[in-house]
C-alpha cells in the first residue's frame, strides 16, 4: 500500500505555500522597484544628463569663445584662472596622444553624441587621455587642438556613481525581508491548521484544538469550526468503540450458548463439528471488526526486532505445513508498540500460511529480512505462492476487500490486512505490497529506526 509520504515523493514538483506566497510577494515587489528605477529613468535621470552635456558643452564654448578673443598673454593668464577657479585645465592636444572613449554605458554614449552635437562633428569627448582620467572634450581653434580636461565628478554622479545600485540593492533586500515576514504571517494559521488535522488524523483529538481568539475573524471563524469537527470525531469515535463493544458482549454470549447447546444437543459428531466451526468463525469476524475500529493509539518503545520476529515465528515453526527463514541483524531496533507489532507479524504470517502455500497447496514458506535505510528500518516478508493479480494489489489493505480464492478467505471479513495496515501508520510505519519476480508476494513493511540510546533503555528494562 503507498502512503501519503510515498505519493508526495513521487510528485515531480512541489513547493510549500510559504514559499509560494513568498516568490509571488518578492516578484511583485521586485517588478514595483524595477518599474519605479525606469520611470526615474525616464522622466529625470536622462533629462539631467542632458542638462549635463548643456553645461559641458556652455563650458567649453566660452572657454573657446574667450581663448579666440584673447591674446598671447592674456590667453595663458585665462588658462590659470580656469584651472585655479574652475578647475578646468586646457591642454594642447598632441597628434600622438592617445585617448580612450568616453563611451562605456549607456549614458555615456548618450552624453558623448549630445556634445558632439552641440560643439560639432570633430570633437571628441575621452574618458582618459595618455593614463590621466578625466572627462576630456578635444576641439579646434583656428586650426589649433586643445584638450579641455574636467573632473570627472561633473557627470559622475548620474554616469559613474554607484549610490544608486547600493539604494536599489538595499529597496530590494528590504522589500524581500517584508514579504518573507508577509508571508509567515498569511501561512502561519494555516501552518497550524495543518498541524492540527495531522494530530486529528492520527486520532490525538485533544492536542488537536485551534486558537479560537484569533484576531482575523476568518481564521477564528476556521479555527471554531474546525475544533467542534475534532470534538464530533472524537465523539463519534467513542460512541463507536462503546457500540461495537457492546454488540460484542450482546453477540459472544448467545455464541457461547448456542456452542454449548450444539456440542450437548446435536447426536451427529460431523454436523456438531460443523456448526462449532461455523460459531467459532463468527466470533472471529467479530473480533476483526473489534480490532479495526479500536482507537488509533500506540505506546512507540525502542524493540530488537530479530528477536520480535522470532518470537512471532515461533507458532508457525511448529506446524508441519510452513517453513519460516528469518535474516534480520541482532543489533537492528526499530519504534514500535511490542503488542501492535507481534500482531502485525502474526496477521502477515497467517496470511502467508493460508494463501502463499506451493503450487501442490502442501508447504508454506516464508523469508523474512530486514536492514535500516537512513532512519528507517525496512522489513521484507515475501511467500513462494502464486501472488495477486496486479491490479488488485492496491486494494489488499482497504476494508472488506476479498480478492481472489487464491489469496483471501471467501468467508473471512476482509479486515486483516486493513488492520495491519491501520496498526503500522499508529506506529508510523507504512505497508507496501508487489508481486515477486520469482513469484510470490512480497511484503514491504517501513518501521522508524530507534536511537541506539533508546535501545540501550529498552534492554535494561
Amino acid at each position: 500500500m503507498a502512503t501519503p509520504d510515498s505519493e508526495a515523493r513521487r510528485q515531480p514538483f512541489s513547493i510549500s505555500l510559504f514559499w509560494r506566497t513568498f516568490v509571488l510577494l518578492g516578484l511583485l515587489l521586485l517588478s514595483s522597484a524595477i518599474g519605479w528605477y525606469q520611470l526615474f529613468r525616464t522622466l529625470e535621470y536622462e533629462p539631467r544628463v542632458i542638462d549635463n552635456a548643456r553645461q559641458v558643452a556652455s563650458l567649453v564654448n566660452l572657454s573657446r569663445a574667450a581663448l579666440i578673443h584673447s591674446d598671447a598673454i592674456a590667453r595663458i593668464s585665462l588658462m590659470k584662472t580656469l584651472a585655479e577657479q574652475e578647475k578646468v585645465r586646457i591642454l594642447p592636444r598632441e597628434p600622438d596622444d592617445s585617448f580612450h572613449p568616453f563611451a562605456q554605458t549607456t549614458l555615456e554614449r548618450r552624453l558623448s553624441h549630445e556634445l558632439v552635437a552641440r560643439l560639432g562633428p570633430g570633437t571628441v569627448v575621452a574618458s582618459q587621455v595618455n593614463d590621466e582620467p578625466g572627462l576630456w572634450v578635444g576641439f579646434s581653434i583656428e586650426g589649433d587642438s586643445y584638450w579641455l580636461l574636467m573632473d570627472r565628478s561633473r557627470v559622475g554622479a548620474l554616469l559613474g556613481g554607484g549610490a544608486w545600485l547600493l539604494w536599489l540593492a538595499t529597496l530590494v533586500a528590504l522589500s524581500l525581508l517584508g514579504a518573507a515576514l508577509l508571508a509567515r504571517l498569511i501561512n502561519r494559521p494555516l501552518q497550524q491548521l495543518s498541524r492540527a488535522a495531522a494530530r486529528v488524523r492520527e486520532g490525538n483529538y485533544q492536542h488537536g484544538r485551534l486558537d479560537e481568539t484569533a484576531l482575523s475573524s476568518e481564521v477564528r471563524a476556521v479555527n471554531i469550526g474546525f475544533n467542534r469537527m475534532a470534538e464530533q470525531l472524537s465523539k463519534i469515535e467513542q460512541d463507536r468503540a462503546q457500540m461495537l463493544a457492546g454488540i460484542s458482549h450482546d453477540l459472544r454470549t448467545p455464541l457461547a450458548r448456542l456452542r454449548l447447546e450444539a456440542e450437548m444437543s446435536v447426536p451427529d459428531a460431523e454436523a456438531r463439528q460443523h456448526m462449532v466451526a461455523d460459531i467459532e468463525q463468527v466470533d472471529t469476524i467479530i473480533a476483526k471488526f473489534l480490532d479495526y475500529a479500536r482507537p488509533d493509539h500506540a505506546n512507540l518503545q525502542a524493540l530488537p526486532l530479530a528477536e520480535l520476529v522470532d518470537a512471532s515465528a515461533v507458532p508457525f515453526l511448529l506446524r508441519d505445513d510452513m517453513r519460516v527463514h528469518i535474516d534480520i541483524p541482532a543489533d537492528l531496533h526499530v519504534l514500535g508498540d511490542e503488542v501492535e507489532l507481534s500482531r502485525v507479524l502474526a496477521n502477515l504470517l497467517e496470511n502467508a500460511r493460508r494463501y502463499g502455500k506451493s503450487a501442490d497447496g502442501t508447504l508454506a514458506q516464508v523469508d523474512i529480512s530486514a536492514r535500516a535505510v537512513g532512519k528507517r528500518v525496512v522489513l521484507h516478508l515475501r511467500d513462494h505462492g502464486q501472488g495477486v493479480p496486479k491490479e488488485q494489489l492496491a486494494s489488499l489493505t482497504r476494508p472488506f476487500f476479498r480478492g481472489d480464492s487464491a489469496r483471501t478467505e471467501a468467508t473471512g471479513a476482509g479486515l486483516g490486512l486493513a488492520i495491519v495496515a491501520k496498526m503500522l501508520r499508529n506506529m508510523g510505519g507504512s505497508l507496501e505490497f508487489h508481486n515477486h519476480p520469482d513469484g510470490g508476494l512480497a511484503t514491504r513493511i517501513g518501521l522508524q529506526v530507534a536511537s541506539p540510546i533508546a535501545a540501550d533503555k529498552h534492554g535494561t528494562h
